[in-house]
């Protein structure tokens, strides 16, 4: 038994018929970012993260890079080691979902896609509203408050069902809203 997966999981994988598959991917996740994960990373200019409540609701959030034209975009997050992932918070709704679920719920995941590869990976941690985040000041000026996470789990996921995406013009600024 694998103490990498939980019950849910493991029962999950006995329902659907892959346990082999299942000790596998157990086998795939690692406790820290190798240097390739690393890289992957921190070459990417969004993310989505996923928080919930004390009570277990949800809530999933995209996270990308801030534009202050004329200079070049800030970097969605820094990884400044195979065990921590810096990102920061900028303001937006108001209503500071993944934050306030940060604040009493710490457990965290990040999901990492390139549409252009494509390819993909997941990282699961626990995640602290930072007090100082003077050493990340430089990187994100216009930042209300950084995240760090402390990495538990982080393993490359499979590429299928990825579209492969082309980049949009940036002379096109039309913007649509749901």
């Amino acid at each position: 038994m694998n103490d990498s997966l939980h019950d849910g999981e493991r029962a999950a994988q006995q329902r659907f018929g892959v346990a082999e598959e299942g000790a596998a991917m157990a086998r795939m996740l690692r406790p820290r970012l190798t240097p390739g994960m690393m890289r992957f990373i921190e070459a990417q200019p969004f993310f989505f993260i996923a928080t919930s409540a004390r009570d277990g609701s949800c809530d999933c959030s995209f996270r990308g890079r801030q534009h202050r034209p004329p200079l070049p975009p800030d970097p969605a997050l820094a990884v400044p080691d195979e065990r921590t992932i810096v990102f920061p918070d900028y303001q937006g709704n108001n209503l500071y979902n993944s934050l306030g679920n940060i604040l009493v719920n710490p457990h965290i995941g990040l999901l990492f896609v390139d549409f252009t590869k494509p390819a993909r990976m997941r990282v699961n941690g626990r995640a602290e509203v930072m007090e100082d985040w003077s050493a990340f000041a430089p990187l994100w000026p216009d930042a209300k408050a950084c995240v760090r996470v402390t990495v538990a789990q982080a393993f490359p996921n499979c590429s299928q069902r990825i579209p492969v995406l082309v980049p949009r013009d940036p002379q096109n600024t039309e913007e649509t809203v749901p």
